[in-house]
């Protein structure tokens, strides 16, 4: 079943990360200036993240255990969050390593937290 509000929460956190995520990378290349595009598309990588890492709310990786729903949340989010940043590297022939690694530790943080708040409610 389609969770409308985890949905809306990793496009969310997604968002929020995307932000860190541009100013740690504006650092890298040099400013704003002339990088826009870059950074738009890094901070719409994030996004996009979110929107997927929240659709996939039902996917289970593992199915029993004690505490199998954080073990999939964490391992859902690093397995979307490196195929998802993984694109974005590749656009950028390679370059930006730290961004690809980030995008690995945001999955886990966009899909824990989403969880965390879904399963509440």
């Amino acid at each position: 079943m389609m969770n409308i509000k985890r949905i809306i929460l990793g496009t969310i956190f997604g968002a929020i990360l995307g932000i860190f995520c541009i100013l740690g990378a504006g650092g890298r290349v040099g400013g704003w200036t002339g990088n826009e595009v870059l950074l738009i598309g890094l901070w719409y990588n994030r996004v996009i993240m979110g929107v997927i890492i929240g659709f996939a709310g039902d996917l289970q990786l593992i199915k029993n255990g004690k505490n199998a729903k954080w073990l999939n949340a964490t391992l859902r989010g690093a397995i979307l969050g490196l195929l998802i940043s993984l694109q974005f590297y590749l656009s950028t022939s390679l370059l930006d390593l730290l961004s690809f690694l980030a995008g690995i530790m945001y999955g886990i943080i966009i899909d824990v937290i989403s969880t965390l708040i879904a399963q509440k409610s």
